[in-house]
Parts: C-alpha cells; sequence; structure tokens
C-alpha cells in the first residue's frame, strides 16, 4: 500500500514539473529564430519615414545585398550623403524660420538629437565641420538577423532572381524600429525553394540540396 502511494506521489510531482516545464518548453528555439526581436538602436532610425514615406531603396543603404552574401549595414558616410544638408524634420526647421522672423533675425540651424549622434560618431562639431576634440567612430548598431554557422545565406541569388526583400524581412517600410518578422528555420527556407512563386519570382525551381546552404 505504502508503495502505491509513493509511487503514485512520484508520479504526480513528475506530471506537475512536465506541467510547470511546459511554457519554458514552448520558448525554446532553434539557432538564428530570434522572431520577434525588436531592440532599442544608438539612433532611433525609422525605416518607416525612409523607406516607406521617402521610398528610399533598400539598397541604397544595404548596397551589398547584390555584390555579396551581406546586405551590409551602411556607414555613416551613406547616411551624410543626405544628412549633411538635412539636419532636422522639416516641422522644426520651419518653426526656427519663423521664430527667426519675428526676432528679426537670420534663422539658426537646426539638429535634431538623433542626428546630432550621427555627426558626433562622423566627428563633426555643431557647425558640422570636423571637430578636433571628436574621434570618428562607427556607430554600434544591434545585429537583428543572425543565422547559425553552419548555415550559408547568399543575398546575390535571392536578389536577382527578384525575391523582394519583404518575403524575408517582412514590411520594413511600414516599421519605426525594425524587428525580425520570420523564423528563418530551414523548415521556412525549403519551403519557400519548393514553391518559390510564392515568393513572386519568375524561377520556377530553386534548390533544395544540402550542400546549397549547409558547406
Amino acid at each position: 500500500m505504502n508503495k502505491r502511494i509513493t509511487t503514485l506521489t512520484l508520479l504526480a510531482a513528475l506530471l506537475l514539473g512536465l506541467f510547470a516545464l511546459v511554457p519554458k518548453l514552448m520558448e525554446l528555439r532553434l539557432p538564428g529564430n530570434d522572431e520577434g526581436f525588436e531592440p532599442n538602436q544608438p539612433i532611433a532610425y525609422s525605416h518607416r519615414l525612409h523607406a516607406g514615406e521617402l521610398g528610399i531603396d533598400c539598397q541604397y543603404c544595404h548596397s551589398g545585398a547584390k555584390r555579396s552574401r551581406y546586405a551590409g549595414i551602411p556607414s555613416a558616410a551613406v547616411c551624410m550623403n543626405c544628412h549633411r544638408f538635412i539636419t532636422a524634420s522639416r516641422s522644426a526647421v520651419r518653426a526656427e524660420e519663423m521664430l527667426a522672423e519675428e526676432q528679426g533675425r537670420e534663422p539658426n540651424r537646426v539638429v535634431s538629437p538623433e542626428l546630432a549622434k550621427l555627426y558626433t560618431a562622423f566627428g563633426l562639431g555643431p557647425d558640422l565641420l570636423p571637430d578636433p576634440a571628436l574621434e570618428p567612430r562607427p556607430i554600434e548598431w544591434t545585429r537583428i538577423y543572425s543565422l547559425p554557422d553552419f548555415a550559408v545565406f547568399d543575398h546575390r541569388p535571392h536578389v536577382y532572381a527578384g525575391v523582394a526583400c519583404q518575403k524575408c524581412h517582412g514590411p520594413v517600410e511600414t516599421m519605426e524600429r525594425v524587428r525580425q518578422v520570420r523564423s528563418l528555420s530551414m523548415g521556412w527556407c525549403v519551403n519557400c525553394h519548393r514553391s518559390p512563386q510564392g515568393a513572386g519570382v519568375a524561377v520556377t525551381q530553386a534548390t533544395i540540396d544540402c550542400s546549397a546552404c549547409h558547406y
């Protein structure tokens, strides 16, 4: 009788322990699957504004996508192509112009707090000229998409096949802060390779050979 009670007690404890572990087990993910990861970045760069509202092509900033495995992160110099002239939002600049007109003076340069971080990283002072006291340094962006070392992804064939960035990265042009939208699991990739027409491309067949991604 005592053995039976002990057995039932241990069995109940085991089931209770497994039940408690279920939520934790549900959170387990394969390497590289950070679906939903949406970190704060050192500069609050808005893809919604740049890619969406302004319609800037993805490859203007991520120029490596067509010519290398990696899309790449743009250097501060790429940002400066536009932001040597655009230092704040139009509304902020207009507000300063109106205030200057009321006060009978020339408007001052308006620099947004986020763009000030860009200029500092580029080693520029408030006048947007090189400041000897500032050492240029790269902006330490937080990487969002990162595949495990045993999987190799090459942007080039996908770009040349006409696969839209949004197929893997989601509607980036609507995101104020970028997040990982897809799981990037092997099954997700293989399903797309089996039916590439679903990616909106003219390709009728894509390889599902193991060596294409694991070498």
